[in-house]
Formats: structure tokens, sequence, C-alpha cells
């Protein structure tokens, strides 16, 4: 049941909420707590789902730019070797020496210098792969160990 008073100037009637009126006014307001974790675990599958999907392709773009890197400083080792008659020790000397330019990069994705190994006229550049140590099944060395 509603009071009615009327304001002095308008006249207009003014009704105040019963109590029961006011507790469901009260709890359409805010959200509740099993609501709220609710949206955070909808969240979170989707965080994971993305998470899923991202991941593996992050890693193989990391090994596509690895290689891309490799052929470049294998092709500067070779202009290296027709102007020294020997294999460079380092993909950074090859910088140094500006045979390799500046804006390439001289070292794999995981920021691990390539080892280089001339054999004959057979040049080699070899990537650690993500743990960084060479000799494992993850060295990156051609394009069939790109996945």
């Amino acid at each position: 049941m509603t009071s009615t008073r009327t304001l002095p100037i308008t006249n207009a009637p003014i009704t105040t909420p019963t109590p029961t009126r006011r507790r469901r006014l009260r709890r359409t307001e805010g959200m509740t707590l099993v609501e709220i974790m609710i949206v955070v675990i909808i969240m979170a599958l989707i965080a994971t789902a993305v998470g899923v999907a991202v991941v593996p392709q992050w890693r193989k773009s990391q090994k596509r730019q690895t290689l891309t890197d490799a052929q470049a400083v294998k092709a500067a080792v070779l202009l290296y070797m027709t102007d020294n008659n020997g294999c460079p020790s380092s993909s950074t000397e090859l910088q140094e020496e500006g045979y390799l330019d500046r804006s390439k990069r001289a070292t794999d994705a995981w920021d691990n210098d390539f080892q280089i190994e001339c054999e004959g006229d057979d040049i080699y550049v070899v990537s650690a792969g993500p743990d960084g140590q060479f000799g494992t099944e993850d060295d990156i060395d051609g394009p069939e160990d790109v996945e």
C-alpha cells in the first residue's frame, strides 16, 4: 500500500514505495557474487581457448623467422668467404665487417647466436632453437624443422 502526499507548489501526488517494493528494487540494482563468478569463469574459458589457438602459431612464426634470418646470414657468409677465403666465426662478426646489414638479425628468435660451419663450398647456419642448446631435437637448420 502506498501513501500519497501532494507537493505544495504543483499539487502533484508523490508516491512512497512500500517496504516490499523497496526490497524488490534493491534486488535488481546490482549483481550478485554468483553472477560475477559466472562471468569471470566464462572469460577464463575464452582466454584459455585463445591461448590454445595462438601459442602454437606464435612458436611456428618464431621458427619461420629464425629460418629467414639464417638464410640472410648464409648469404652474408657466402660474401665473406668470397672476399676472405675463410669461414667467419660468428654472425656478429659478419655485421661488424659489413657483410650482414645491421637491419638484419644476427641472432635467432630466442637471441642465441647462429652456429656457422663451412665445409668446402657448403655453408651450414644452425640455430640452437628454443632451448638454446646445440645438438638437440629442436635445432633449426632447414625448412623441414619448421612444422
